[in-house]
């Protein structure tokens, strides 16, 4: 026979779930206006940038560059909505709305919702980098069926970049300072992880600071995928976002948990 506490607490699955589901409900109220974006981003992106430089430059790495710029766009889009939804988000549901009292009043613990606000973000990178492949591949810059699996890579960027998010947030005591996080970590990521041209390029200094960058090894393998180049760098890199998760999300389990109480 179960115990009384067993009988109160709903199964672990359930209740990352349901933090997951209040978030989906919150973010579905506003449809177009959320959903809408991840569709248009990549096409401003294309228009203005991979149209105009496509004139110069014809090929990069061995693949025409609108296709070597395809295939990093997808895992850019799911760091900068992971990266929204667990510093700005987060900071505002812990500070301003009070969401996580009312979550922590109910059966679920700090671990219950951190893994839900990662699982949320997750999807929302999933969804975002799903996005442009699609984009992408109606002109034909990112070959199928090969490039579907860009949104699997995209949810696992969005669980990455959510814990490293989560973990900045956890130092974070005004929300005007994620100006620093964005600007001075996730942009310098944007330019020096190889979206735009590939790290090789790099001085060598700059070559190992790329590959300190968790973005490189989600566009590595996102861009050896699509174009099925298997290596043995894409188990480096996928050991890389697997240990980097676990580090960072570790760090915002110990100490956004103790504000989540306190």
């Amino acid at each position: 026979m179960r115990s009384n506490s067993q009988q109160l607490y709903p199964p672990f699955l359930v209740r990352i779930l349901s933090v997951w589901y209040r978030h989906y409900k919150v973010y579905t109220k506003s449809l177009i206006s959320n959903g809408l974006p991840p569709f248009l981003e990549p096409l401003i992106f294309l228009v203005g940038i991979g149209l105009g430089m496509s004139r110069y430059i014809h090929e990069m790495a061995g693949i025409s560059y609108l296709s070597f710029m395809a295939t990093g766009l997808p895992m850019t889009s799911a760091m900068y909505t992971a990266a929204f939804e667990c510093s700005y988000s987060t900071f505002i549901r812990l500070e301003f709305d009070k969401v996580y009292d009312g979550m922590l009043s109910s059966p679920l613990s700090v671990s219950d919702v951190l893994l839900g606000e990662v699982l949320w973000a997750g999807t929302k990178g999933l969804f975002f980098s799903f996005a442009v492949v699609l984009v992408m591949a109606c002109f034909g810059f990112i070959p199928l069926p090969a490039g579907l699996l860009a949104p699997f890579v995209g949810f696992l960027t969005g669980v990455m970049f959510a814990t490293l998010s989560l973990a900045i947030t956890s130092f974070v005591s005004n929300i005007n300072h994620f100006n620093f996080y964005f600007t001075g970590i996730l942009s310098p990521m944007f330019f020096f992880s190889g979206v735009i041209f590939p790290i090789e390029n790099l001085p060598a200094v700059l070559r190992y600071a790329a590959e300190a960058f968790p973005l490189t090894h989600a566009v590595r393998i996102t861009r050896d995928l699509t174009f099925w180049d298997l290596k043995p760098t894409l188990l480096y890199s996928l050991l890389y976002i697997v240990l980097f998760t676990l580090f960072t999300g570790w760090i915002a389990w110990k100490r956004l948990g103790k504000r989540m109480i306190y």
